[in-house]
């Protein structure tokens, strides 16, 4: 079984066309996932996510949806997707579909044996980059990933791509103790996992930059930024 979570944020304009997407593939796949659960995580919108996202599950029994009661963040909203999840592989998605769910296949190719994680990365041979974020975007991004690998995770070039894959053994065990609840939270769960013993696959995907991003250039690059930092001091 897999599992899709959408972490959402006043997502009410991009969800119909992401979730459209997400059941025509997952629909068409069924020889890969003969059962499968989608589940919508509503990170305390204040527009119609949530009630937008529940109109299409009488339809579609596959599709959940989980409210967190106020805005909590990225991670914490994975976070609780991942926790609530049954599939034997979760994988979490970003509302806007930056990485077309058909690039799915590659990262579950690469689960096998003591490779339980399959991350989706811009910065790797045969990753493609259709639409670029804007030049400040790229630089801060570039920057980020560089003192990720010099501080806590060396040999992982791009941590911050909203398309990874796990087990369900590897999502409880990283998920479950979460401590940053925001866009630092990619970084802890995989340092995490590597400190437990399990392989990383970084693996090449398309990726387009989506306008109207929910992410604050200098907001939450400094708040990652301390994230890191936080991480780096920790030893847990």
């Amino acid at each position: 079984m897999l599992s899709v979570i959408v972490p959402a944020y006043n997502e009410a304009q991009r969800l119909p066309s992401t979730l459209q997407a997400l059941r025509v593939y997952l629909d068409g796949a069924g020889e890969e996932y003969e059962d499968y659960e989608v589940i919508v995580v509503d990170d305390g919108s204040a527009d119609a996510t949530a009630e937008l996202a529940e109109s299409l599950t009488a339809g579609w029994p596959q599709l959940r949806v989980i409210r967190l009661p106020e805005n909590r963040g990225k991670g914490a909203s994975v976070q609780a997707g991942m926790l609530a999840a049954s599939g034997d592989l979760r994988l979490f998605t970003d509302a806007d579909l930056s990485t077309p769910i058909t690039e799915l296949a590659k990262l579950r190719a690469r689960i096998s044996g003591t490779t339980t994680v399959a991350i989706g990365s811009r910065a790797v041979a045969d990753s493609r980059v259709e639409v670029h974020q804007p030049g400040s975007r790229e630089l801060m991004g570039r920057t980020y990933n560089r003192l990720l690998q010099l501080l806590v995770l060396r040999g992982l070039h791009d941590t911050q791509c909203g398309f990874k894959l796990f087990t369900g053994e590897v999502a409880i065990a990283c998920f479950t103790s979460l401590r940053t609840p925001r866009f630092g939270f990619d970084a802890e769960v995989l340092l995490r996992a590597r400190r437990l013993g399990w392989q990383i696959a970084e693996v090449g995907v398309i990726w387009r930059h989506a306008e109207n991003s929910r992410v604050s250039p200098l907001r939450d690059s400094l708040g990652t930024l301390l994230d890191l930092l936080r991480l780096w001091v920790r030893r847990d």
